[in-house]
């Protein structure tokens, strides 16, 4: 494989981990071995994506000792960032290990640009990276150092959703 990309799906749309997943299908379709590490999703609850993503052979890592506080408001916050501290821990050592052709990091610019990780972190994932590695981030509020260091970026753009009108996620559509 050639020099590996660092790609940006951000924006207050939805279809940034869609997105990211399809890239994902589309490498496993080729040979490519493909992990994603899953920040801040739902602690019960296996999308669509994961499921039709783990049938194609894909490595899917939730970290299910996190979960954003709009899922469930609940949640300590000192114990999630613990956790997502072990989370970036884990996957700089994923990154460096060479084994992965694709890594993404589903969710981790919502945990920049919620405050439980720096941008510091994301220089460390970053230099972690092997040459030939296809690095893909996904969530709201991309800070401009991560667009910058992007060779891809992506907004969605949200024009309308029927969560506005009161409409729940809908299992097979929304994940």
């Amino acid at each position: 494989m050639s020099k590996g990309l660092i790609h940006v799906y951000t924006g207050e749309g939805k279809g940034k981990t869609t997105a990211a997943f399809g890239l994902a299908k589309r490498a496993a379709g080729h040979g490519r071995n493909v992990l994603i590490l899953q920040f801040l999703k739902s602690r019960t609850k296996d999308s669509g994506e994961i499921v039709i993503a783990r049938k194609a052979g894909i490595n899917v890592v939730r970290f299910k000792d996190q979960t954003t506080p709009l899922f469930d408001p609940s949640v300590d916050l000192k114990k999630l960032k613990a956790a997502i501290r072990k989370a970036i821990t884990f996957s700089v050592k994923e990154i460096k290990s060479g084994a992965h052709d694709v890594v993404i990091m589903d969710e981790f610019i919502t945990v920049l640009s919620c405050g439980f990780a720096t941008i510091k972190d994301a220089e460390k994932i970053i230099a972690a990276k092997p040459e030939r590695l296809e690095l893909i981030f996904t969530g709201r509020g991309a800070p401009e150092e991560l667009i910058e260091a992007a060779d891809y970026v992506t907004e969605m753009r949200m024009i309308k959703h029927p969560f506005n009108k009161g409409v729940k996620a809908r299992k097979g559509i929304e994940f």
